[in-house]
């Protein structure tokens, strides 16, 4: 295969669904890290349901490739994280219902670059702030001042019109704000 970086993701989601193997290894290798990213911030820091989410996510995309409309609106890692995002909301909506107070998941032993950023203070109180936030502002949030997506990208993740998404990003903010303000000195630079 010539210079991956030369082909698009569309490009690579196609040569996939001919049945190019290094083509879906380097797709995963380019969405993977930023789907576990995303999905961890969705759900509470569990890093280990964000992976089990990525993994379904991806399996979901490589059913998809054979489908695939490269000219259609959506790009591979935009869907990718609308799926994502879908199968966060179903996991955290399945755990409230099943009523899981206080039990805490198995911390990962080996510490990687993920989890020494969360140990500072201030992602930690932010990861406390989103998780109060209802499910769709809190992905809303997400996409946008965490992961940096824009809001017509936000808006064709979750379905909704920009405006809506908007409305998600501005009352989101407003809550995190509100959540944030009383430790507003703890919690800043200096």
């Amino acid at each position: 295969m010539p210079d991956p970086e030369a082909f698009s993701d569309d490009a690579l989601l196609l040569r996939f669904a001919r049945g190019d193997g290094q083509a879906a290894a380097l797709l995963t290798q380019r969405l993977a890290p930023r789907c576990v990213a995303f999905a961890t911030r969705m759900l509470n820091g569990d890093r280990a349901e964000a992976e089990d989410v990525t993994q379904e996510a991806m399996l979901r995309l490589w059913r998809q490739a054979p489908k695939w409309d490269a000219h259609g609106s959506a790009r591979p890692g935009t869907w990718l994280l609308k799926v994502a995002g879908n199968l966060c909301i179903d996991r955290l909506r399945r755990a409230r219902t099943l009523n899981i107070d206080g039990v805490a998941s198995p911390a990962d032993p080996t510490p990687g670059a993920l989890a020494k950023l969360e140990a500072s203070e201030r992602l930690v109180a932010l990861d406390a702030a989103l998780a109060t936030l209802p499910d769709r502002q809190r992905q809303a949030v997400v996409l946008r001042h965490i992961e940096g997506w824009s809001n017509p990208d936000i808006a064709t993740v979750m379905e909704i019109s920009v405006e809506a998404a908007e409305s998600l990003i501005g009352r989101g903010k407003r809550a995190l704000t509100q959540a944030l303000a009383p430790r507003r000195e703890e919690l800043s630079d200096g």
